[in-house]
């Protein structure tokens, strides 16, 4: 009865999870416009994904006081309005001549947004759910448009990209600029005001009561206290797997879009279509990991999804780019085989982060609410890993680069088998 009177709160909170995933998703493909209007490095380039997901490490805690101090309604129209401004900043740099640094700016302000309705939407559909199981559902339903989201935001661009490219004359190189795109953005500010109106007019429970602690004391912990979730080892190696994790995600589809245009020659339709498959099988891999998670361990599905991924970006180094497989049928022309092997990492990369988590906050107890908020802060690692590999590429190219990738799998590897264990355990947790 409780979730039918607030079902147009729970359509508004999905509508919001749809805009978090979409927006972070879009400094992606972005990211090799960035490469051709400006021509700048694909380190550089990937300076707007990086800007969009350090946001959340600088956001995280204020986000989290203007919960506690102001309530849902109001942390909501402020995430959406700082949305709209950040949104608005980025199509802005899209009509100046010198307009990249303006574009990073919109990319960070964008971020703080995702950060603040992260914050507020998820605990919002808990409570809307009672809490356990069915809240939990809720959270589990709106982040199933999270792989929807990105699956649509490569098609979108690829498409815009691919109508400017159109227009140029034959044999002539394509170049494209973020005006390109200015449909996308005006369409993502409408949504925003909207979303804006809807807020203000729809009836939003609030919490009966936040947490009286201060929001820093919730990440480091109770000063009267000896211990903290940091006090535990396999915490803190779970939270090293969890930034790592969240790079990895990004940066396959990241370095996917910017090595199929700019060093195989791929269309951009081609090339958003192809790194839209990569989303729809962490989609897919999301659905049969839920249903198989009640029956292998989180340590046992880490260490599986691991070594799958290894294998399959291996196969994509050591793959020369000269075997291709003909897809005309779907018109996008001739492709490296070795992409294939790339997009199919969905599949097990998809279900590590809720394994990285049960493992990291084992054996917590009173601190596991501390940890998971000290965790909202390492998705930072979205934006970090990504920069790495951007400026490993430039040196060595895409394909190459994905040896750090290789690296970041081995140390999850390693966590699903000795370092997930509580070394810690006579540490009172009641």
């Amino acid at each position: 009865m409780k979730i039918r009177k607030y079902l147009p709160v729970i359509v508004l909170s999905y509508l919001l999870f749809f805009m978090i995933a979409f927006v972070t998703g879009l400094q992606n493909p972005l990211g090799a416009i960035l490469m051709s209007q400006y021509d700048v490095s694909v380190g550089v380039a990937q300076l707007g994904n990086f800007a969009n997901f350090i946001a959340y490490f600088c956001m995280g805690i204020p986000a989290g006081l203007m919960l506690k101090k102001y309530g849902y309604k109001f942390s909501l129209l402020v995430a959406a309005t700082v949305g709209i401004i950040g949104i608005g900043l980025m199509f802005f740099s899209g009509q100046i001549s010198r307009g990249l640094w303006l574009y990073f700016t919109g990319a960070f302000v964008a971020g703080f947004s995702m950060c603040m309705l992260n914050a507020v939407v998820n605990p919002l559909l808990n409570s809307l759910g009672g809490g356990g199981k069915k809240g939990n559902q809720l959270i589990q339903w709106g982040g199933s448009l999270n792989s929807i989201a990105a699956t649509i935001v490569p098609f979108v661009v690829g498409f815009l990209m691919g109508r400017s490219a159109g227009a140029l004359a034959a044999g002539e190189h394509p170049h494209f600029e973020i005006a390109d795109v200015n449909p996308m953005f005006i369409i993502l500010v409408s949504i925003f005001a909207v979303a804006i109106l809807a807020i203000l007019f729809v009836d939003i429970p609030e919490a009966e009561t936040f947490e009286t602690r201060d929001a820093l004391q919730q990440i480091i912990g109770n000063r009267e206290e000896k211990y903290s979730c940091f006090s535990f080892r396999h915490f803190i190696l779970g939270s090293v797997a969890v930034f790592l994790y969240t790079g990895i995600e990004v940066s396959i589809a990241n370095m996917t879009n910017i090595y199929l245009i700019h060093e195989v020659g791929v269309t951009p339709p081609s090339a958003g279509a192809i790194v839209a498959f990569y989303w729809f099988f962490m989609f897919v891999g999301r659905l049969v990991g839920g249903t198989l998670g009640s029956k292998f361990s989180s340590r046992d599905m880490l260490q599986f999804s691991s070594v799958m991924a290894m294998i399959l970006i291996l196969i994509t180094i050591f793959t020369p780019e000269k075997i291709t497989i003909s897809v005309g049928r779907y018109s996008l022309g001739n492709i490296p085989v070795n992409i294939v092997f790339l997009v199919l990492t969905g599949l097990f990369t998809s279900v590590m982060w809720g394994n990285i988590y049960n493992l990291s906050v084992e054996g917590l107890g009173k601190y596991t609410s501390t940890a998971t908020g000290f965790f909202m802060m390492m998705v930072c690692g979205g934006g970090i890993v990504p920069l790495l590999q951007g400026l490993l590429a430039d040196f060595v190219g895409c394909r190459a680069s994905f040896w750090l990738i290789i690296l970041c799998l081995g140390y999850l590897m390693y966590y699903g088998s000795t370092g997930y264990k509580n070394v810690n355990r006579k540490i009172p947790v009641q």
